[in-house]
This record gives C-alpha cells, structure tokens and sequence, in this order.
C-alpha cells in the first residue's frame, strides 16, 4: 500500500488541516501518516485560537513515521512559525523525502493568520526549493511573489516568479477571482498549462486548499505524473464540494468520501 505524510496544523472542526489530509488520502487508497505543528481551536465560522508544537517534536514525528512506515509523498499545510519551517525543510532534506507538495498556508478561510510573517521568508528561501509541487491561493501567491493579483495574467505572472525560488512546479489557485470558470494556473521549466472548470456558487468550502494538496500528494504516491495528478485532485475536489454535507453555519467541510472508501 502507498503512503503518504502530512506536516501540518490540526482542525477541531475537522474540515481542513491534518484532519481532511488523513480523509483524502484514505480516499485515495494510500495509508496517511501525520506529522502535527498546531492545534487550532476552530469551527466552519473561524479560528479562535491556536498553538504551535516545538519544532523538535515535529522533527521527532517525522523521523518516527518515515523510518518506520516511510511516505511516498509528503504534504506540507499549517507550519506557524520560522523554527518550524526551518526545520521541516531540514527534516525533508536530510532525510530525502523528494515527492513534496507544498500547501503554503498563510491565512484560514474566515481570514485568521495561521502563519507568522516572519516566517513567509523562510518558505520562500527554503521550503519552497523542496517543493515538487506548490499550491498557493491568490492572497498567498501574492505574499510569494511580491505582487497584486487580479487577472490570469497576474496569476501566470506570479507563477513564473514563484518558480525562480525553485519548486518543480507551481500552480496558482484561481478561487479568489471572479467569473463562471474556477481556473488554475500551473506553470514548469515547460511552460504553461491551465486546468479550468465551473465556479461553484457554495459557502462549503472549508479545507478546499488542504484537500486539493493533499489529493495531488495521494495521486503522486500512486504514481501519477504532476499534471495527472493535478487534474484527478481538481476532479475529487469538485466531488467533494458538490456533495458537500451542510455541516455548520459558517464555510462548511467537504465530503471526502463521495466516492466510498477503498
């Protein structure tokens, strides 16, 4: 069986964060395994509160799932503060963890920072060199690439300048503009290429950015090349958005599991 490790916060509500990682991966067929940096106190309507791990135990659950189970792929999402960033990136290096996807969360859904500022710095000049995927949102790419955000071109743009920090491939989330498509950027060494499809009119959104890094991490475990693996997340991730279950009265979760359970 495949397997793959999330490095990131927890959810008490149980939408985003390590929570909805460990459900998409189980989705997907391939064993999750979990390195936690926070815990959050939060619900569908904000987060009310949170405190990150030590580094040195982030550390110590990394070392203790890949020398024991391994992980195939890895997802990085919730990484709070410079210590933990610093040494995640070291964690991976040393212990060649290649397949990397990178979910750089910087801000939860209701608006809460979830990331210290001074730690955007150390993303960018460390973990994102790790990266054989990246995935910010538009607020995110912006914060990455220095820059305002309001059309696909910016978005391309963006993207191109995201690549010189030295992932493999970087695909610009486009949710926060306007119009009838939904449409991701991604841009390689290759070029360019889009992934489009409907804009859903919904407020179940809740961990809709865990979901899809975490849903490429599991199709890279498995095998699939990037832009596969993009394409199938974008996919399970509408799924899981269409069948949404209506829980809470804010930005509700997804259905993780619309397809059944392997």
């Amino acid at each position: 069986m495949r397997t793959a490790l999330t490095i990131a916060g927890s959810d008490s509500g149980a939408g985003a964060g390590i929570q909805a990682d460990l459900k998409t991966f189980a989705a997907h067929g391939v064993y999750g395994t979990s390195a936690l940096t926070a815990i959050t106190a939060q619900n569908t309507r904000g987060v009310t509160g949170w405190e990150a791990v030590s580094a040195g135990l982030v550390v110590s659950q990394i070392e203790a799932v890949v020398s024991d189970i391994g992980a195939d792929a890895v997802k990085t999402g919730m990484l709070a503060n410079v210590a933990i960033v610093e040494a995640v990136a070291d964690t991976l290096r040393r212990l060649g963890l290649a397949t990397v996807v990178v979910d750089p969360v910087m801000i939860a859904k209701g608006g809460d920072r979830l990331l210290e500022e001074a730690a955007v710095a150390a993303i960018r000049t460390q973990l994102l060199p790790l990266a054989r995927v990246v995935t910010p949102n538009i607020p995110e790419a912006e914060e990455l690439a220095g820059m305002r955000i309001t059309s696909l071109g910016d978005m391309e743009t963006a993207a191109w300048r995201i690549l010189e920090l030295g992932p493999g491939v970087v695909l610009v989330k486009g949710g926060h503009l306007d119009g009838v498509e939904s449409i991701d950027i991604a841009v390689d060494a290759n070029g360019v290429f889009e992934f489009r499809g409907p804009r859903l009119a919904t407020l179940q959104t809740h961990g809709t950015g865990c979901t899809l890094a975490s849903a490429i991490a599991a199709n890279l475990a498995l095998g699939y090349d990037v832009r596969d693996a993009i394409g199938r997340a974008r996919e399970y991730l509408e799924g899981a958005i269409r069948n949404a279950p209506g829980i809470g009265r804010g930005h509700g979760p997804l259905s993780h599991f619309w397809r059944g359970v392997y």
